[in-house]
């Protein structure tokens, strides 16, 4: 009889776990299962395999008890068991759970069997009666049909006027709604509860606004524009990164523009998940390209693909990677529990920083030598180059710290957790300044707006966005402290949203494979495009005229934006 090792059946709750979006989890159970290890080749491992293992299994054993010896009927449908019976009792006592009910099962339709049987003899005795009054009685059941219908029709006709009714209602609310003010973020009384806008009202890229970027062999989990040039880098459960040259002349076909470098993570083949490229960025003059893995190294690699340098410390998977303005240091953030700040000169650890007691999930530098950590362990750390200890303490969540942000001017923290709250930390005290607690489900990420003092954009207020498994976008007026708009466009959770350069305009990826474009000064969808897969990250390029977004599919998309 063939049986399951431990080892496969960690593989398939591991792919369970990354399936269902268990992103923690998923990289918890990895990490210690030791998943990188794993023989099992991922490509041949079907999406929701652990589901149909566990459903062959109950349908086994539900076939099991309902097959016997002495009674080898089966009924059309197995609906005697349910799957907790299946799962908590053995075979003998489902075979005997069946019988029983097949017994009463058998009684029932003995005793329908006799009120049928006697239904008929009246209907027998009655036969005469209904013979006599045939005539009368076909017209009065004719004249009742006609007027059935026609109270149906009327009925239709009558629903049909109060939903296009109340579909005009909404219209008008909606509309209201989406055009609060000809001002950026003008509601200062209380949140405005955007609804999805007609789809009259949300246009759709164009086809030949839309770039489709092939050749990564799995999912793509990361993008970033250069910061200089043309380049898009992405990286991908397939074992690479790779950097695309993006020109306004580039092919718009699905295959794409045919310029792009792969950036191989591991000699001969690929899709090893301990390879996996989990983050990536790019230094400020755009020169180099530093990518983050599942097998605990952070590269460093020119605008060309050339690996200039491979830096390994890190005793888990990395998680969050990131430049320091300079271009000096580079900081990364593991699953080991620490984040290490590296001497990019010299290809050196130049500290490592142990003060978290679960994986830290993010990092953000704060100016060239002080930045912010957040962890598993629901606490964020301030820490300073050359200092070991933190310099300063956050404590707050009350669950897992997916993302912390630094405002542009590194003056505010911003934080969002588990626990569905986003919050704003200052250096100046040790408690929140502000609690946001509008998301009712996780809130994965947060960003800043590009704008207010010390921005490119000094005439336009500072706003927060955040994005959360409730399938809502809401922007934060962080110095009121009060939810501005909830953008409702999507309907699966979203992952991933990005400040236009200019402040003007948000885009949204979400798993239910669509991205948004929305207007900040009317709270509204500009722009929309339905892709093929889930969305789990979307980026802008400087000038800000094209949007790039990575997807569950494989695929790169860049999507050309005017207005």
């Amino acid at each position: 009889m063939t049986s399951i090792s431990s080892v496969e059946l960690n593989y398939l709750v591991f792919r369970y776990l990354q399936e269902s979006g268990f992103t923690h989890a998923a990289f918890s159970l990895g990490y210690e299962a030791g998943i990188n290890k794993c023989p099992i080749d991922g490509n041949l491992v079907p999406p929701g395999a652990l589901i149909t293992f566990v459903q062959k299994g109950l349908q086994y054993l539900e076939m099991e008890a309902n097959l016997s010896n002495s009674d080898t009927d089966v009924d059309e449908d197995f609906s005697f068991l349910q799957p907790m019976d299946l799962i908590t009792k053995d075979v003998y006592e489902l075979r005997r759970m069946v019988k029983e009910k097949r017994r009463n099962l058998r009684k029932d339709r003995d005793k329908e069997f006799e009120r049928e049987h006697e239904r008929e003899r009246k209907r027998g005795r009655d036969k005469g009666r209904q013979e006599r009054e045939k005539g009368y009685g076909n017209g009065k059941d004719r004249e009742g049909k006609v007027n059935e219908e026609k109270a149906k029709l009327e009925d239709g006709s009558s629903n049909k006027e109060m939903a296009i009714d109340q579909e005009n209602q909404l219209n008008d609310k909606s509309q209201e709604n989406g055009n609060c003010s000809d001002n950026a973020m003008p509601n200062l009384h209380g949140p405005v509860d955007l609804p999805m806008a007609m789809p009259q009202l949300n246009p759709e890229f164009s086809s030949s606004d839309v770039t489709i970027l092939e050749g990564h062999t799995s999912e793509v989990c990361a993008c970033a524009w250069s910061p200089a040039g043309s380049l898009l880098a992405s990286g991908s459960g397939d074992s690479t990164a790779r950097i695309w040259t993006i020109t306004d002349k580039a092919s718009r076909s699905h295959n794409g523009p045919a310029n792009v470098l792969v950036l191989k993570h591991v000699k001969g083949k690929t899709n090893e998940k301990s390879k996996d490229v989990t983050t990536l960025d790019w230094n400020g003059e755009g020169m180099l390209l530093a990518t983050g893995s599942y097998d605990g190294q952070a590269r460093i690699w020119s605008k060309d693909g050339e690996l200039k340098t491979t830096l390994s410390k890190h005793k888990g998977p990395i998680f969050s990677l990131k430049w320091n303005k300079k271009g000096d240091y580079l900081l990364t953030g593991s699953c080991d529990k620490t984040a290490i700040v590296w001497d990019v000169k010299s290809g050196e650890c130049k500290q490592q920083f142990e003060s978290h007691s679960g994986p830290t999930l993010d990092v953000d530098w704060r100016n060239n030598v002080s930045f912010a950590t957040s962890s598993t362990d629901n606490m964020i750390y301030v820490f300073k180059v050359d200092e070991t200890h933190p310099i300063k303490t956050f404590a707050g969540h009350q669950g897992e710290v997916n993302c912390v942000k630094w405002d542009p001017t590194g003056s505010l923290l911003a934080s969002c957790s588990d626990d569905t709250t986003a919050k704003i930390w200052s250096m100046k005290q040790e408690s929140y300044i502000h609690d946001f607690k509008e998301h009712s489900k996780e809130i994965y990420t947060i960003r800043w707006s590009p704008t207010g003092p010390g921005t490119n954009n000094p005439n336009h207020p500072l706003v927060l966005a955040s994005a959360s498994f409730d399938s809502t976008v809401k922007i934060w007026d962080v110095e009121l402290g009060k939810c501005l708009y909830s953008l409702n466009g999507h309907r699966d959770p979203v992952y991933s949203v990005a400040f236009s350069p200019n402040g003007e305009y948000l885009a949204s990826g979400s798993l239910d494979k669509s991205l948004q474009v929305w207007s900040l000064k009317e709270g509204k969808i500009v722009k929309t495009y339905a892709g093929n897969g889930g969305i789990f990250e979307v980026c802008w390029n400087k000038e800000g005229d094209k949007i790039a977004g990575c997807f569950s599919n494989n695929t790169v998309c860049v999507l050309d934006f005017r207005m």
